[in-house]
């Protein structure tokens, strides 16, 4: 993962990286992340998965993020939602 933080990025870049970045590490087709999609579901995250995906969030959006925030996402559209939040 690399990490740099873009500045000003539309929500559609954040959906573009993340959806890029979340096929690569839990191996699915992007295709199968649309914004109704359950994550946990969708990725199969077990514990370890909600570590990797601690990390991801981090290492391509430079946002420290616990589990217990990502367990109140539900779907990759609130994912988005957090990650425009956030200010990426």
């Amino acid at each position: 993962m690399k990490f740099y933080k873009q500045m000003n990025m539309t929500r559609e870049d954040i959906i573009a990286k993340a959806n890029a970045a979340l096929a690569e590490e839990f191996e699915v087709e992007e295709s199968v992340i649309t914004p109704d999609a359950n994550i946990k579901e969708t990725l199969e995250l077990d514990s370890l998965g909600l570590v990797d995906l601690v990390a991801l969030i981090d290492g391509n959006f430079g946002i420290k993020v616990t589990g217990k925030e990502l367990m109140g996402l539900k779907t990759f559209d609130s994912l988005y939602d957090f990650l425009v939040s956030k200010g990426c």
